[in-house]
């Protein structure tokens, strides 16, 4: 119980906004990961209502490599050092043919972006260079702020970042409280935007990564609803070789948002 009511505290004066009666465990959205058979965790915060809902407490401490949603780090730092030009900078294919076809292409940022190509903000993090991307991970305290390779090291398990961790950064995206222009931000956060509907708009980052047997599944971002945002984090994980990630992380995404009232324009 000591450790419950740490974590709970430090969770609080991460999130700022919630107060300790606020933050409720949410223990029934275990049957959406029971139901494809995988551990981890689900994070929701309503800025509006200033509620907390967790599954997986302990897990929403732990970090994990970031894999793909260090694309949205990666397209800040980009921007501010003018590496990236603007969303239509195209970085020629090298004609590696990799198993994802949308990635065996000429690219623009928000082309990569959308389609999570790796090879393309691999290139993004070595024009950046090892000095300042470590200097803009120091500024924003991201994860553990480890780099190995330049172009590997949210890939390989050397930069870890937890779901809390995810979950203040994306909101700090949102409120434009990082150090980076206001520009950048909302360029970054236009093509975070995946979906937009009359009732809601959807924007998130997914990642995939490994670390030995596990793989590792992210999705992070938020979801608003007349104009009121509530910013979420999915970390799952699973042994099983044939496991459909793409699928299966977002159905639970899904699945937890609809019984949490969302999708119908009333939050």
């Amino acid at each position: 119980m000591k450790r419950f009511g740490w974590m709970l505290l430090a969770l609080c004066l991460f999130m700022a906004a919630c107060a300790p009666n606020n933050v409720k465990e949410e223990k029934g959205w275990e049957k959406y990961f029971a139901q494809y058979k995988v551990e981890g965790t689900f994070m929701l915060f309503n800025n509006a209502q200033g509620t907390f809902k967790v599954y997986n407490l302990d897990r929403a401490k732990e970090r994990f490599l970031p894999a793909s949603t260090f694309k949205i780090f990666n397209s800040l730092v980009g921007l501010q050092t003018g590496v990236i030009k603007d969303t239509g900078m195209v970085i020629p294919w090298d004609g590696v043919t990799r198993k994802y076809p949308a990635w065996n292409q000429d690219l623009s940022m928000q082309q990569a972006f959308k389609v999570s190509a790796v090879p393309y903000f691999q290139e993004v993090a070595r024009r950046i260079g090892k000095t300042n991307m470590q200097a803009w991970l120091d500024s924003v305290k991201y994860g553990n702020m480890k780099i190995s390779r330049i172009d590997t090291f949210w890939l390989d398990n050397s930069l870890q970042i937890s779901p809390d961790e995810e979950l203040g950064f994306v909101k700090k995206l949102y409120f434009d409280q990082l150090p980076f222009a206001k520009t950048n931000m909302q360029t970054v956060r236009d093509v975070m935007l995946m979906e937009k509907t009359p009732k809601y708009q959807l924007s998130y980052k997914t990642g995939w990564g490994t670390a030995g047997a596990k793989q590792i599944g992210w999705i992070v971002g938020w979801v608003e609803e007349n104009r009121h945002p509530s910013f979420f984090v999915l970390n799952i994980e699973t042994e099983d070789p044939n496991f459909d990630m793409v699928k299966s992380r977002m159905d639970i995404l899904r699945n937890i948002l609809t019984e949490a009232g969302y999708f119908k324009g009333e939050m």
